[in-house]
């Protein structure tokens, strides 16, 4: 799951080596925290939040074939 979300903000932001995710595995939930630099917080919310709405549902389709719940945050 934290390959998939890398493999996609990495692409989307200017500073990918910024880029933290905070993988937590705990009873068939995936907790993912998503820090980026304040720079690119704004293209991966996107207009209206449609690029972080795509995002968890790429996450979510990942997360039902591996029988899982995803919760994907972001922080500052």
């Amino acid at each position: 799951m934290k390959d998939l979300l890398s493999y996609i903000v990495t692409s989307l932001v200017t500073k990918p080596d910024a880029v933290l995710i905070d993988e937590q595995i705990a009873d068939g939930n995936v907790d993912l925290i998503l820090t980026v630099d304040p720079v690119d917080m704004g293209l991966i919310i996107g207009k209206g939040g449609q690029t972080i709405r795509s995002i968890r549902k790429l996450l979510t389709v990942r997360a039902i074939a591996e029988n899982v719940r995803v919760n994907l945050q972001l922080s500052e």
